[in-house]
C-alpha cells in the first residue's frame, strides 16, 4: 500500500509540472502578443499624430494663401472644411469657422475638376457669377476666420 500513494504522487507531480510548463508557455505567448499590440498602437498613434500635423499645416497654408489672394474663397472654404472635418474638430471650432462651412455647403452643387471642364462656357459663367455673389456675401467673415486660423493648431 505504501507504493500506491508514492506512484500516485509521482503522477500528480508530473501533471503539475507539465501544466506549469504549459501555463508558462502560454503566458510567454500572451506577453509577446501584448508587446506587439502595444508597438502597433504606438505606431498608429505616431501615424495619426503625423497626419494631424500635416492637416494642420495644410490649413495654415490655405489660410495664408487665402489672405494673400493666392486661392479663391470658394476653393479655400471647401478645402478648409474638409481638413477640419478630417481632424474631427468639436462643434465649437465648427461654429467659430462657420463661414467656411456655410460657403462650402452653398457651393457644394457646383461641379469641380473634370465635371467643370465638361460644362458649357455659359454654364461655367453662371456658376462663376453665383460663386462671386456668395464670396461677396461671406468674404469678410471668411477672411476674418482665416486670420484667426493663422498659428492655431486643431
Amino acid at each position: 500500500m505504501a507504493l500506491f500513494p508514492t506512484w500516485l504522487l509521482i503522477v500528480a507531480a508530473t501533471v503539475v509540472v507539465i501544466l506549469s510548463v504549459l501555463a508558462g508557455y502560454f503566458l510567454h505567448k500572451l506577453s509577446v502578443a501584448q508587446k506587439q499590440q502595444a508597438e502597433q498602437l504606438s505606431a498608429l498613434a505616431q501615424a495619426a499624430a503625423g497626419q494631424r500635423q500635416r492637416a494642420n499645416e495644410s490649413i495654415q497654408i490655405i489660410a495664408r494663401a487665402l489672405l494673400d489672394k493666392g486661392i479663391g474663397l470658394t476653393e479655400a472654404s471647401i478645402r478648409i472644411r474638409g481638413l477640419l472635418d478630417a481632424l474631427q474638430v468639436d462643434q465649437a471650432v465648427r461654429d467659430e469657422f462657420v463661414a467656411f462651412y456655410t460657403l462650402a455647403e452653398k457651393t457644394a452643387h457646383i461641379p469641380i475638376l473634370q465635371e467643370w471642364k465638361q460644362l458649357s462656357r455659359k454654364q461655367q459663367f453662371q456658376f462663376e457669377l453665383e460663386m462671386a455673389r456668395l464670396e461677396a456675401e461671406y468674404g469678410d467673415f471668411a477672411l476674418d476666420a482665416a486670420e484667426r486660423m493663422i498659428g492655431r493648431s486643431f
